[in-house]
């Protein structure tokens, strides 16, 4: 890390976090302190059978959002009632790490979920394991997306994985991070 800047959330994170999460959640070992270990953010593209434009716009929005390429995601089956066959593009995704994570999570919890029309917070969403998952139903609450190049306005999904070894540690890390949960 020679030379590179530390997130601030992430500098947040291992001055401050790290011992509140040790005494509340009682961890005597430091390495079980739950951390945030990537985030994955999907834009399913269902009408990419038909408009095969719908992925670069995508793809475009996602890089916007994510500062990094995405990979297109094909269907792995075929379906017919859907004119979808094996191997066709059909969304695009992004796996986030390292500082790049970090500064995409400290965008999308101070600067995009505020932005939310009638936004009360988000639902708890967790699988057994610690992880949250969220869905957002239009890109452009993103300050990156410049409204005026938006062909259609799309959802999106976001999972945050923690190295939480369940729901109760997960939801602890990211409510101290700032995730804004609805009570």
């Amino acid at each position: 890390m020679t030379g590179q800047k530390i997130p601030r959330l992430k500098k947040y994170y291992l001055e401050e976090l790290v011992p509140l999460l040790k005494k509340e959640l009682e961890i005597k070992n430091q390495m079980q302190i739950p951390r945030l270990t990537k985030i994955v953010v999907n834009m399913g593209l269902g009408e990419a059978v038909q408009n095969p434009k719908a992925i670069e716009s995508g793809c475009d929005t996602i890089a916007s959002i994510t500062g990094q390429k995405p990979v297109v995601t094909k269907a792995k089956k075929s379906i017919a009632t859907f004119k979808l066959r094996e191997g066709m593009p059909i969304g695009v995704m992004v796996t986030l790490r390292g500082a790049r994570m970090w500064e995409f999570f400290d965008r999308l919890v101070n600067i995009a979920l505020p932005r939310v029309r009638d936004f009360r917070g988000i639902q708890s969403k967790f699988d057994k394991n610690g992880n949250c998952s969220i869905g957002l139903k239009e890109q452009i609450m993103f300050p990156e997306v410049e409204y005026d190049k938006v062909d259609k306005i799309r959802g999106l999904n976001i999972t945050m994985v923690t190295s939480a070894s369940n729901d109760v540690e997960g939801k602890a890390l990211l409510k101290h991070l700032g995730v804004p949960f609805r009570n």
